[in-house]
């Protein structure tokens, strides 16, 4: 297994049961083939640039760890969710 981390933006003028039912779903992807080691609630933080003509996000990062085919899925998951601004996982394992 290894190291990954995944920061999401959600929309901001999302309800607060919205943005939990979808950080729970990153949180059940994970956990199929995986474990979340830790979990950083940013909350609403002001945008570098205008993302789908909205200027607030709400941050949430997820580290955990996971065989290599799951990042992909998750992306993949992540990126068709409603709610969804934007994605990034990165692997933290030191080359």
């Amino acid at each position: 297994m290894k190291k990954y981390e995944v920061m999401f933006i959600l929309d901001a003028s999302l309800e607060d049961a919205q943005k939990t039912a979808l950080i729970d779903m990153a949180k059940e992807i994970i956990a199929s083939d995986g474990e979340v080691t830790k979990e950083d609630i940013w909350g609403n933080r002001k945008l570098a640039y205008p993302i789908q003509k909205k200027f607030e996000g709400y941050y949430v990062v997820l580290e955990f760890n996971a065989n290599p085919e799951l990042p992909r899925e998750l992306e993949r998951r992540l990126r068709i969710a409603d709610g969804v601004m934007r994605q990034l996982i990165i692997c933290k394992e030191e080359k």
